[in-house]
């Protein structure tokens, strides 16, 4: 073989070694931004009980708020889900999440098309469980109020169109713009039927706080490190770095087949 040859062979593997390396950056960029996403998230889960306790007073009002009151159609343990789809569907997906946090939207954004017409299709059922990691992370009580109004549209059986309208409406993580209550009534107009005097006097009176403060408990003493908390079978799905909206659409088609 001539030295010409042999150059230009290197060259080509050369080349081919470069492009591969740029795929694999491209392949970690995507990754780090997926789970970059979450890491404000799961830092909320180091500070929670540290800042609550020290914001004690702070949110007394919302520590004395009463008896737990789960919102209407609540499920499971302490009635603390939120159920979504029919019951007969063969998937559950265990959703733990914070009106406040990114990577919860990040995720609501990318999977909700999927999730909708899964829902709707009657092959998976979700069941969702409000948390308040951001307020405990950065202060304020806006994953709360949001948590109580969002708990407030299911008692009017709007709880999916209200839940969807909050994340499309998520302000910045250090804007706590959701703790204003006239806010979270103003975002209820884009859902229709949902401004009513009930849900109005629902959110104002924090109806459902202490239920929220309990699901914050469980979240917890469950061990999960960080929001979202995605389980489709027990398995934490958000970890997987493979998942995606086709991959949960298959899943959930097959066991439904099966």
């Amino acid at each position: 073989m001539s030295e010409k040859n042999r150059d230009g062979k290197r060259t080509a593997r050369q080349r081919l070694a470069v492009e591969r390396e740029k795929q694999k950056s491209a392949e970690k960029r995507r990754r780090a931004l997926i789970v970059g996403a979450g890491v404000v998230c799961v830092l909320a889960l180091a500070a929670v009980i540290g800042v609550i306790a020290a914001n004690a007073g702070k949110n007394k009002a919302s520590n004395d708020a009463g008896p737990v009151v789960a919102p209407s159609g609540a499920q499971g343990k302490d009635s603390l889900a939120i159920p979504v789809g029919k019951d007969g569907a063969k998937s559950t997906l265990t959703i733990w999440e914070d009106f406040r946090c990114p990577a919860c939207q990040a995720f609501e954004t990318a999977y909700r098309p999927t999730l909708h017409e899964l829902v709707d299709a009657g092959k998976l059922r979700i069941e969702y469980h409000l948390v308040r990691l951001i307020d405990g992370n950065l202060g304020g009580t806006g994953s709360l109020r949001a948590a109580n109004a969002a708990a407030c549209a299911q008692d009017a059986g709007k709880f999916r169109a209200y839940h969807d309208t909050l994340y499309s409406n998520q302000p910045k993580e250090t804007d706590d713009a959701f703790a204003s209550n006239a806010k979270l009534i103003t975002l209820a107009g884009k859902v229709g039927g949902l401004d009513t005097p009930a849900f109005r006097k629902c959110v104002n009176t924090g109806t459902h706080d202490s239920w929220v403060d309990r699901s914050q408990k469980a979240f917890q003493s469950g061990g999960f490190t960080g929001t979202p908390t995605v389980l489709l079978g027990g398995k934490n799905i958000y970890q997987d770095q493979t998942m995606s909206p086709a991959k949960l659409k298959q899943m959930v088609e097959s066991a439904d087949q099966g």
